[in-house]
């Protein structure tokens, strides 16, 4: 009894989908891969959805050209990194800032109570690593290694 495993999950050392080439920008290329459900609860930001499909900005190192079917490969490592960012460290600072401001600010802010004080440097470190990894994000987004790679021209 075999089971089909779907392409996002095909190989346990990258992710990868497969795609027809749209456009072609310099050394990157725009692959249109089919649209699943999942899509629609992605929060990698690998993908921008359109009407045909999930458009992917790949670096295109082989060379495809427009019409030809591609293997696009997404290293997991990237996307397990950019999930610990995004999510970690907006959770972490929400907890520093709450003890931060009870333990440590509460005690110079006398006049309100700790709870409260807690609270605002919670809320307003969390908000603070919001900019944090958006600037992280600009700055990453600009990077090769981050990028999905078209790793192959398949056959039609």
């Amino acid at each position: 009894m075999s089971t089909k495993m779907p392409a996002v999950l095909k190989c346990y050392n990258h992710m990868e989908e497969i795609g027809v080439v749209k456009s072609i920008e310099g050394q990157f290329a725009n692959v249109v891969v089919v649209r699943r459900g999942i899509c629609e609860k992605c929060t990698q930001g690998t993908c921008h959805l359109t009407d045909e499909g999930a458009e992917i900005y790949a670096l295109n190192g082989v060379k495809a050209e427009v019409g030809q079917k591609v293997r696009v490969v997404l290293q997991p490592y990237t996307y397990l990194k950019g999930s610990l960012i995004v999510y970690g460290i907006p959770a972490l600072a929400l907890v520093i800032g709450a003890v931060l401001g009870k333990e440590v600010f509460a005690r110079y802010l006398s006049s309100m109570e700790p709870d409260t004080v807690s609270a605002i440097f919670a809320f307003g470190l969390f908000g603070l690593s919001f900019l944090l990894v958006k600037l992280w994000s600009r700055i990453a987004e600009k990077k090769v290694e981050y990028r999905p790679v078209i790793k192959e021209i398949l056959k039609n």
